[in-house]
């Protein structure tokens, strides 16, 4: 399994990123265990002391946690505190700006939730 690390931030976020994601879609579930330091090390073809350095700062964030003998779980909760800090990351960063740019390009609420509306499962595509 192959991942294309971007230059634009450090490894360990961009690994922590993608453990935060996979707890949220349920890839990784609560009670569970993740992959181990050194398997995802040699998966990613990454230094171990990244993969540690972004799993500690899940386990800092309240996300995993360290069984002595036994590896990294992701703790009960989990999920829920995940989506709710990206919806509010979404709502405070990402809506403002798509709402900006819908004005700039000159388009009305009404439009927008038309192809809002469009894009949900079942909707007119």
């Amino acid at each position: 399994m192959t991942v294309e690390w971007s230059e634009k931030q450090p490894i360990y976020r961009q690994l922590r990123d993608l453990v935060a994601q996979r707890i949220m879609d349920g890839s990784f579930p609560e009670g569970e265990a993740v992959p181990s330091v050194r398997q995802v090390a040699a998966d990613y073809q990454i230094n171990h002391l990244t993969v540690g350095k972004a799993y500690q700062e899940l386990v800092d964030s309240d996300l995993l946690e360290k069984r002595r003998g036994l590896g990294m779980f992701v703790k009960q909760g989990a999920r829920a505190a995940l989506t709710s800090d990206e919806r509010q990351q979404f709502v405070e960063e990402e809506l403002p700006a798509f709402i900006e740019r819908a004005r700039v390009l000159g388009m009305e609420t009404q439009e927008l939730a038309a192809l809002l509306l469009a894009q949900e499962p079942g909707g007119d595509e």
